[in-house]
C-alpha cells in the first residue's frame, strides 16, 4: 500500500519532500503543463528535488516557458526543456517523439498529465472523436513510441518497479464503458450494445437518450481508456522492469473546465464534494510516480493518495486487450515489444 499517513488533504510539495530521494536524478516526462493547472504544481513539486531533466511537453510554446520561468524563480539551476506537440494530431506526436529521443535515451518517469475537455463534437486530425483520440488515443501513441527509453532506464535502474508510465484519469471514467462499436459517438443510446451503454439513471444534462453526443459522456469514455492503458501496460512490462498506475487527482478546478458552458461548469462544480488546491490535487500523482512503497504493487487506480476500486468496465484485463488492439488499428502500427 502507498504511505498511509496520505491522504485527501495532502499536498504535492508534501509527497516531493517525503521523497525527495527518488525523484533525485531521474529523467521525467511531464505530458501537459500549463499554468494554473495541475501540470504546473506537479512540475514544481519534481522541480525542488534535483532531477537530473525535467521535460515538460505541451500544445502552446508560450504556456509552458510561463511555467518554466516559475520553476526558475524557485529553483533556478532546474534542467527543464520545453517541447510542443499537439495530442490531436498524430503526425506532431511522432515528431515530438523523436525530438525527446535526441534530449534523453532514457525516461525513469513519464506522467500522462494532458486532457481537454470540449462542449461540441470535434474530431482530431485522424477524424477520431476529440475526448477519444486525443486524452487516450494520442497518450498510447506517444508513450508507445518512448517505451525503448524507458525500458532502457528501467534495465539500468538498481530499483525494479521504480520505473513508471502513470496515467492520469477520472472519476468521470465511470459516466462510460469503451464503446467499440460506436468509439466516434455516432449512435443514440438505444442503438449500442448494452456492455457500452453508459450507467442508467444519468439526468438529461449528462446524457440525452435522443442525442449521439454527450460531451460528458465521452469524456468518461476517454477517461476508461487511461485506466484500461495502464491495465495493459501492467500486463505487458510485468517483466520488464516498469509499472503503470491510473490515478485520479480529486476535484480540482483547473482550466480543464474552461471550454464548458455555463451549464456544464455547473454541472462539474456540482459533482465536487471536497475541491483540492493545486497542490493537493497534485499528490496523488506524485505519490504513484515516486512512492517506494509501491515499486512491488502489480499497478492499480489511485484517489486521495491510496489504491482506490475503479469501474468493473475500466479495469477488466480482456477489455484493455481489445482496446490494445483498437488503439493499434487507430495509430496504424503495433507495439509488441512489451512481449516477451
Amino acid at each position: 500500500m502507498a504511505c498511509p499517513e496520505f491522504g485527501e488533504a495532502t499536498t504535492a510539495t508534501e509527497v516531493a519532500n517525503a521523497f525527495s530521494e527518488q525523484i533525485k536524478g531521474k529523467n521525467v516526462l511531464l505530458v501537459g503543463a500549463s499554468p494554473n493547472s495541475l501540470g504546473e504544481h506537479i512540475a514544481l513539486a519534481i522541480s525542488r528535488h534535483s532531477p537530473s531533466l525535467l521535460i515538460l511537453a505541451s500544445r502552446t510554446a508560450s504556456k509552458i516557458n510561463t511555467v518554466i520561468s516559475s520553476i526558475h524563480a524557485i529553483t533556478p539551476n532546474c534542467p527543464v526543456k520545453s517541447l510542443t506537440l499537439d495530442l490531436s494530431s498524430q503526425s506532431s506526436i511522432r515528431k515530438a517523439a523523436k525530438e525527446i529521443e535526441t534530449l534523453t535515451s532514457k525516461l525513469d518517469i513519464i506522467i500522462n498529465n494532458a486532457a481537454l475537455n470540449v462542449p461540441d463534437y470535434e474530431t482530431t486530425t485522424e477524424g477520431i472523436e476529440m475526448h477519444f483520440g486525443t486524452n487516450h488515443i494520442g497518450l498510447f501513441l506517444l508513450t508507445n513510441l518512448l517505451l525503448p527509453n524507458t525500458l532502457l532506464a528501467a534495465s539500468q535502474s538498481a530499483i525494479p518497479g521504480s520505473t513508471r508510465i502513470i496515467n492520469l484519469t477520472s472519476a468521470g471514467h465511470r459516466l462510460s464503458p469503451i464503446r467499440f462499436s460506436d468509439f466516434n459517438f455516432l449512435k443514440k443510446y438505444e442503438e449500442l450494445p448494452e456492455e457500452e451503454k453508459p450507467p442508467m439513471g444519468l439526468p438529461k444534462a449528462l446524457m440525452d437518450p435522443e442525442v449521439a453526443y454527450s460531451p460528458f459522456v465521452a469524456y468518461g469514455q476517454s477517461k476508461t481508456g487511461n485506466i484500461l492503458f495502464s491495465v495493459s501496460l501492467i500486463e505487458r512490462l510485468k517483466d520488464r522492469g516498469v509499472k503503470s498506475f491510473s490515478v485520479h487527482p480529486g476535484s480540482i478546478w483547473t482550466g480543464l473546465a474552461r471550454n464548458l458552458d455555463e451549464q456544464g461548469q455547473a454541472l462539474i462544480k456540482a459533482t465536487g464534494k471536497v475541491w483540492k488546491s493545486g497542490d493537493q490535487g497534485a499528490a496523488t500523482a506524485m505519490v504513484a510516480a515516486f512512492d517506494p512503497k509501491i515499486n512491488d504493487m502489480p499497478g492499480g487506480y489511485l484517489a486521495d493518495c491510496q489504491f482506490a476500486p475503479a469501474a468493473k468496465h475500466a479495469t477488466d484485463p480482456k477489455i484493455a486487450d481489445r482496446l490494445w488492439s483498437l488503439s493499434e488499428e487507430l495509430v496504424g502500427e503495433k507495439f509488441d515489444m512489451g512481449r516477451k
